[in-house]
């Protein structure tokens, strides 16, 4: 059986670069296994919203802690950034924090991708094209010594990466539906997806397409790290950790609510035109450690063994100090 890993998703788009640092540097030092940040342009909001860069705040993070596992959850690999600069970028952090970095990345969205380049914002065939596309040039660079990529979307002229780990960083695909999951069970070292959604998603969807992906490469059932962001409001006082989700309106959101919105006064507007009972229905909302362990049980009994939770709620080291008090050996005790 694998190993239960908690980790504590930093929130870039709620905090500012400092004190999402000083939050994660909490994290460590209440028990959490990795940290993960969010890599966006813009925020869901614009009003409190935040983006610090990702790339450069890893490294602020790496230094100032020992031992968790540090990633993106996640980044794309695809338009903001040339997957050359992707692989330099993690190249060098791998080789700063040996075996404490991973890369985490999905397709992307446009909220994020068209403001900052002004291109049009293309089909899911074409944002997957280019994803497959970007995660093999990525390996080949951090393998080869001297590159020349020719590619459909990408090229490179005898490109090398002089800065990198010994070991390439482990990779871990986001998807919600079939085709990224078998991607990920194929290709990836870690499988990346979030709670809150209908179930028959995860055990009809999700996981068995992950384990078609393993088959499919020759790879053991254990062979991938099945990570879920857990969305946990958890608060002595559970109205409080009920109210704490209105800032995540926007995950409430259906896909065809937030399919094309690029600005994120227009996201903010829908998502502040929800009641909060509609906000916080993704989120396990509890004052209750029994309650949470049970609410929990099914992911991991379906296979997720890397739980990273978002809490939602401004006062972030005041969850942490819960959880590292109340939550983690009990969730450790359970499951294992």
């Amino acid at each position: 059986m694998t190993a239960l890993k908690l980790g504590y998703k930093a929130s870039a788009e709620q905090f500012g670069p400092r004190e999402l640092l000083e939050f994660s540097v909490l994290a460590e030092n209440s028990g959490f296994d990795s940290v993960w940040i969010s890599d966006h342009f813009q925020p869901w909001r614009h009003v409190g919203g935040h983006a610090p860069f990702s790339l450069a705040w890893l490294g602020a993070l790496g230094a100032r802690t020992d031992r968790v596992l540090l990633g993106t959850s996640v980044l794309t690999p695809t338009f903001r950034y040339h997957p050359s600069i992707v692989a330099q970028a993690f190249g060098t952090l791998g080789a700063l924090f040996p075996g404490r970095v991973a890369l985490g990345i999905g397709t992307g969205e446009s909220l994020n991708e068209v403001p900052s380049s002004g291109l049009a914002w293309p089909e899911q065939s074409e944002r997957t094209a280019r994803f497959k596309e970007a995660l093999d040039l990525i390996r080949r660079l951090w393998r080869e010594e001297r590159l020349s990529y020719e590619g459909k979307f990408y090229k490179t002229h005898n490109a090398t990466i002089y800065d990198r780990p010994a070991e390439p960083v482990p990779i871990y695909v986001a998807g919600a539906g079939p085709y990224m999951a078998k991607l990920a069970g194929e290709q990836a070292d870690g499988f990346i997806c979030t709670s809150g959604k209908p179930w028959p998603l995860y055990s009809e969807t999700l996981l068995p397409n992950v384990e078609a992906g393993l088959a499919k490469a020759g790879k053991p059932s254990d062979g991938i790290d099945r990570l879920i962001e857990m969305k946990l409001s958890f608060d002595t006082d559970r109205n409080r950790a009920r109210d704490d989700t209105r800032f995540w309106a926007p995950l409430s959101l259906s896909p065809e609510e937030k399919m094309n919105v690029e600005d994120p006064c227009e996201m903010e507007r829908l998502a502040d035109a929800l009641p909060i009972e509609r906000a916080a229905s993704r989120w396990i909302v509890s004052d209750d450690v029994d309650e949470v362990i049970e609410k929990v049980r099914p992911y991991v009994d379906l296979g997720f063994n890397h739980l990273v939770f978002h809490a939602p709620g401004p006062d972030q080291a005041r969850f942490l100090k819960l959880f590292g008090e109340r939550l983690a050996e009990p969730l450790r005790r359970a499951f294992g």
